[in-house]
């Protein structure tokens, strides 16, 4: 009897100890909020600059990086990745024959939900940045009003395994509560 209790006295410690890295972990982690807040300030500061803005967005090093998530763009109606600050490579790149893992046409998703009022969500795999594997990421996208442009649309992520993409909507809906949220 004794040593099931220091048994359960050891995995207690060792739990305890375990659970600031988990705390840590998930405040590296971006959450669905700033995700939506940073594409919408991304889409006011397109909206305000033009394409002249895209620049800002390919610095992995500046203000649209954050935690784990970033702000990326691209133009639905040209099929061209416009700026990435982790992917250059991507930059100027056909994009809507991108698939991920399963066979989901990514971009083709993203600009769907993205060209509606409120922009959307879409799930798919995609390597997380310092994983070096392939993780679950939900994205939102919003089209992005610039003058003399159409399709351009700006998108962030989140890593979760546990969100879905209904929850997330619902989220949204609320998110999109003008007393909180003053239009762009």
């Amino acid at each position: 009897m004794r040593n099931v209790k220091v048994m359960g006295w050891i995995s207690a410690f060792a739990a305890c100890a375990f659970l600031p890295q988990a705390m840590a972990a998930d405040a590296d982690a971006a959450t669905a909020e700033e995700a939506v807040n940073n594409v919408r300030a991304a889409a006011k500061f397109l909206h305000d600059k033009g394409s002249a803005g895209y620049a800002e967005f390919n610095n992995k090093d500046g203000k649209w990086v954050w935690k784990d998530s970033y702000v990326f763009v691209y133009d639905c109606r040209r099929n061209r990745m416009m700026a990435h600050p982790l992917r250059p490579d991507l930059v100027g790149q056909p994009i809507m024959q991108i698939t991920d893992n399963s066979g989901k046409f990514i971009f083709r998703e993203l600009c769907k939900v993205g060209s509606e009022a409120r922009g959307g969500w879409v799930e798919y795999a995609w390597q997380k940045p310092g994983a070096g594997k392939l993780s679950r990421k939900l994205s939102y996208a919003l089209a992005a009003d610039i003058s003399f442009t159409t399709g351009i649309q700006v998108s962030a992520g989140i890593y979760d395994e546990k969100l879905t993409v209904p929850e997330l909507g619902k989220e949204l809906e609320k998110m999109f509560d003008p007393a909180k949220y003053p239009a762009l």
